[in-house]
């Protein structure tokens, strides 16, 4: 692992997009047609019709952590921005581990998300073709990973302004369902369905079921950090990343809530429980078709575009972690390497094109997509929720420690602590941890049941890794604090 010197002088394309296209790097990471009809649609398996109370409370904790980042990321702004936090603010050890992490999940958002493409499509034409439905879902998958390899390797205005058009037109048409929904639900509309009363799912009775689904509601928020790694190339991003994490989280939390109100309130929530299962693509195409006759095309576009921009987005955070962490030599040095004309981290798109195949194919095969979404969304959810929590801490800390003189009981304290308290329920179910004494986790279904272990597994290599470092290159750690955007305040 070294640093390139010739890297540092092309470097990213500093200053090449605006307010708007990292708002909607958030917000596509977020994916929010995609998350309402796929990962919050599995949180109904565990929470039954009180699927909105859990919703409402994984709002409520990603906006207490949107608030602690949007305050790091006034002095932080960086590309390394996910563990640049942590290790200014706690340590630089804390700070790799963070960033170890932070990689699994967006290399493995991926693989997720293209095997999601793959099932969406592959479900859909074999219901209404008889398309051979393997076949079919693995082509698809692998020309949607290959065409947002083209898409970042063209560099960040291209791939940062589709994913614009995509996620609004993804908003637009689930909002206008959803009202519709809600609408014909007519007097089946109530407030009940944000309280435990429907909490009743078999082996997940009550508070359980909600911090079983946290993990997958929690997940849909997961990608509103995702503008904090485009510091580098955004403009004035002391201004510009703070609010647009905080902005994605509280705007598209607010959709979450209304578009899975509305789906509860139409389907019913006594029998919301098998709303979870995804079947013929998605829960919300059959909704749709009912409201909608042949409109239902238009949801699916919304949920497969909206799937396409998660990953696109996702490349373009996973690619620019990676490239602030090789920067400094603690990845190899290739992955630091930026595309002489288009400024792009070429070689880490092609890295993240061999991992989204290498991952998604040989798995999905053996279980199939819609399980191995499942247990991928359990992976991805069980290191953000700690993530998240390192963000919360950073913040307190940070405040304390190098910024006294603008410490604020209530952002930089307060709000921290609560954010971190917000967190543990899901992250203790999906980690399978505390079972025994606490009452609330219970396990989950397999393969998601092997989350605990694979993380486990995931760091103690990044523990293996981060010895080797301190040992020999124990400046390269210290690195991790160092922000490259110097611009006046």
């Amino acid at each position: 692992m070294g640093t390139d010197d010739s890297t540092e002088a092309a470097g990213l394309a500093r200053g090449a997009i605006g307010l708007r296209e990292v708002l909607f790097q958030s917000v596509t990471s977020m994916a929010p047609a995609g998350a309402v009809a796929l990962s919050i649609a599995v949180g109904a398996t565990y929470a039954g019709g009180a699927l909105p109370l859990a919703v409402a409370l994984a709002l409520v904790a990603c906006l207490l952590v949107a608030s602690s980042i949007g305050q790091l990321a006034e002095h932080l702004p960086s590309a390394g921005s996910i563990y640049t936090y942590p290790a200014e603010a706690l340590h630089p050890m804390v700070g790799f581990l963070v960033g170890w992490g932070y990689a699994l999940v967006e290399a493995l958002l991926g693989p997720t998300t293209t095997v999601l493409v793959g099932y969406l499509v592959g479900s859909v034409l074999h219901d209404e073709f008889d398309w051979p439905f393997t076949a079919t879902w693995v082509v698809v998958m692998i020309v949607a990973a290959v065409l947002i390899a083209l898409l970042n390797y063209r560099g960040v205005k291209v791939s940062a302004r589709v994913g614009t058009l995509l996620g609004l037109f993804e908003i637009i048409v689930f909002l206008v369902l959803a009202a519709w929904l809600v609408v014909e639900a007519g007097s089946a509309n109530t407030g009940s369905v944000f309280t435990l009363r429907f909490a009743t799912v078999e082996g997940y009775h009550g508070f359980s079921g909600v911090a079983a689904a946290s993990i997958y509601t929690i997940l849909a928020f997961i990608g509103f950090e995702a503008s904090a790694p485009l510091a580098e190339e955004a403009r004035n991003p002391r201004r510009t990343i703070p609010i647009a994490v905080v902005a994605s989280c509280g705007v598209i939390g607010l959709f979450y809530v209304f578009t899975v109100y509305a789906g509860d309130v139409y389907f019913g929530p006594d029998r919301y429980v098998s709303f979870g299962e995804l079947g013929n693509g998605s829960p919300w195409i059959a909704l749709a078709r009912d409201v909608w006759g042949i409109g239902w095309v238009l949801a699916f576009f919304a949920i497969l575009n909206s799937t396409f921009a998660n990953g696109n987005a996702a490349t373009l955070a996973t690619t620019r972690t990676w490239y602030a962490m090789a920067r400094i030599g603690l990845l190899p040095a290739a992955l630091s390497r930026t595309h002489p004309r288009w400024n792009s981290p070429h070689i880490g798109v092609v890295a993240q094109l061999i991992v989204t195949l290498g991952v998604g194919l040989p798995i999905g095969l053996h279980y199939g997509p819609a399980v191995v979404f499942v247990f991928l969304a359990t992976i991805l959810a069980g290191v953000m929720i700690a993530v998240y929590m390192v963000f919360n801490l950073s913040c307190a800390m940070f405040y304390l420690r190098r910024r006294r003189a603008e410490f604020h009981w209530l952002r930089h304290l307060v709000i921290p602590v609560l954010g971190i308290a917000a967190f543990l329920p899901a992250w203790f179910t999906a980690m399978g941890i505390g079972a025994p004494v606490l009452k609330f986790v219970t396990p989950l279904s397999y393969p998601s049941s092997l989350t605990g272990l694979v993380i486990g597994i995931w760091y103690l290599i990044g523990i293996a890794v981060l010895a080797y470092l301190y040992l020999r290159h124990p400046r390269r750690l210290h690195e991790m604090r160092r922000v490259f955007v110097e611009e006046p305040r």
